[in-house]
């Protein structure tokens, strides 16, 4: 980022040398020195510096210059750089006219030549004003920028995977912007094929898969290796536990996740029961913390979908969503659940355009002064509903049960009861979603019959679906799609038939030998962030047990 710029100007070369080499040896390294000879000449170099966006942040001028003087140059140079500190240097017998010219052309300050010593009698007085312009100045950012229509399902997704994988961008919206417009313009970008993705250099991604968007932000897509010791499925909470333990222990871990780290519980607001955190902490803070610590181990992470697991004599293969295929002597399946989708009319037409499953941390500034409906009774709905408690209007949670206490943590009942723009609706559900391109409004069942609402936002935090559809028959699942393991494999006091070894199942240890289970996509397992954590390490010293046995 270009530094902001200091300019001196006065028609005397000596007395501007003076200046120029005063101000370079105190602000040099934070500021770029620039002179001019002339008021004229002066705001020349100003328009062409506006032009290329850059910052004047002060502007120390001479009075007594021909064709123009201090003082009206200084008041002309308020039209393109209004916010810069504006200084007047004056002889002596000038000093009445520079009081007056405070007043008329709001100048800042004037100095009295000479202004020896410099320590004195020139910096302390531009250490205030420059101290003053940096308190109200915002750096342009020079960073990626996303461009999409708010209700559009592609542009929500795509802010949602820079968020969470600590990717800082500005979304900026055509429909609101004028400045989308004319980026979109600049960049060639034809705005009916929105969302797009424009960087810094000047290239631009148009409605970027998750795997071309993640390379282009410096995620790796590809595996280094053929083979490694272990291979975890799923990066949240217990998927990072496994890849600690696992690679500070000395397995060559590789981790697959094709979202982001944390799982829902990377996207939870604030966690406040999480061990060691007394003022709570964000499950992004979380996520975050944990992958680094796990990449200084040496885990490898890439952002890819596993597609299969396969048994090949000792070793274990993994398809991914790429055709790759890496092999592993030792597998965890992490992958987490994800929200139920509600079967009612119009959520699936509106998804995204108004209707979402879980919702970014980011997404609660979208919705600033709005009314905002949460659908769930769970902690991470309670969560949400704290969350957007802070920038909506209203927030309405629409429980189907009679109550919460049977579903949240006591903590977040009070702070919900405690919080005063957020309504707790017990017996009631969403019947249909209401709007033509984006959501308008909501029909709602209570226990007093139903009717229609206004509505922009609704959030569905609705049970838990497990995500193992892609799971070969092999690796046995309850009813519900949980992944049995341990103990949970005998069925009427019998072992499956694929148990092909002469040993029982090590705890956690799935229906297919050396491929074990850890978190929320477990059989029986508790749905807390704690939990997975302890999951995901305790796996790990089970597979060493396995391990041995080779």
């Amino acid at each position: 980022m270009a530094r902001p710029i200091i300019l001196a100007v006065d028609d005397d070369a000596s007395v501007l040398e003076a200046v120029v080499q005063d101000l370079r040896r105190k602000y040099g390294q934070h500021y770029r020195i620039l002179r001019a000879g002339s008021g004229q000449a002066a705001l020349d170099t100003c328009a062409q510096l506006k032009d290329r966006g850059d910052a004047v942040a002060l502007i120390v001028s001479d009075q007594r210059m021909p064709g123009m003087s201090g003082v009206e140059f200084l008041e002309r140079i308020r039209s393109p750089y209004p916010q810069a500190r504006r200084v007047l240097l004056t002889a002596y017998a000038d000093t009445e006219a520079a009081i007056r010219a405070i007043n008329s052309a709001r100048i800042h300050y004037y100095l009295t030549k000479p202004w020896d010593p410099p320590e004195e009698r020139l910096y302390p007085v531009l250490d205030d004003l420059l101290e003053d312009w940096n308190q109200g100045y915002k750096p342009p950012f020079e960073g990626i920028r996303v461009v999409g229509p708010r209700w559009s399902l592609r542009d929500y997704q795509i802010r949602n995977f820079l968020s969470r994988n600590q990717v800082p961008y500005v979304w900026l919206d055509p429909e609101r912007d004028d400045q989308a417009v004319s980026l979109l313009a600049k960049f060639g970008v034809d705005d009916s094929k929105l969302p797009a993705v424009l960087f810094p250099d000047g290239t631009a991604l148009v409605q970027p898969k998750d795997d071309e968007l993640a390379e282009r932000v410096g995620l790796r897509i590809h595996a280094r290796q053929d083979f490694y010791d272990l291979v975890v499925i799923g990066a949240g909470m217990a998927g990072l536990a496994a890849a600690v333990y696992g690679a500070s222990e000395g397995l060559k871990t590789l981790v697959l996740e094709p979202e982001a780290p944390g799982g829902q519980a990377g996207s939870s607001s604030r966690i406040e029961n999480y061990l060691g955190f007394p003022r709570g902490v964000s499950g992004e803070r979380l996520a975050r913390d944990a992958w680094d610590q796990a990449r200084r181990f040496g885990a490898e992470f890439v952002t890819q979908r596993a597609r299969s697991i396969q048994a090949d004599g000792d070793y274990r293969i993994v398809r991914m969503g790429s055709g790759a295929e890496v092999s592993c002597r030792v597998c965890l399946i992490a992958v987490g659940v994800c929200y139920r989708r509600i079967d009612a009319p119009g959520i699936e037409r509106l998804t995204g355009a108004g209707v979402y499953y879980g919702a970014s941390p980011t997404e609660a500034q979208s919705c600033k002064d709005e009314t905002v409906y949460i659908v769930g009774g769970a902690n991470s709905a309670g969560q949400a509903a704290m969350h957007f408690s802070r920038f909506a209007r209203q927030v309405t949670m629409l429980v189907r049960a009679g109550s919460l206490e049977k579903s949240m943590s006591k903590y977040l009942i009070d702070q919900i009861a405690g919080t005063s723009n957020i309504t707790v609706e017990t017996n009631s559900e969403i019947v249909e979603a209401l709007g033509e391109k984006r959501l308008e409004a909501l029909r709602i069942r209570t226990a007093q019959g139903e009717e229609v609402r206004p509505a922009s936002s609704i959030f569905l935090f609705i049970g838990a679906a497990p995500q193992t559809d892609w799971l070969p028959e092999r690796v046995m699942r309850d009813p519900n799609g949980f992944v049995l393991s341990g103990r949970d494999l005998r069925i009427e006091g019998r072992l499956p038939r694929s148990w092909n070894v002469e040993r029982e199942p090590y705890l956690l240890e799935t229906s297919m030998p050396g491929v074990f289970a850890a978190g929320d996509v477990r059989h029986g397992s508790v749905k807390r962030a704690a939990s997975a954590v302890g999951e995901g390490s305790i796996a790990v010293q089970f597979m060493h047990q396995y391990l041995a046995q080779f």
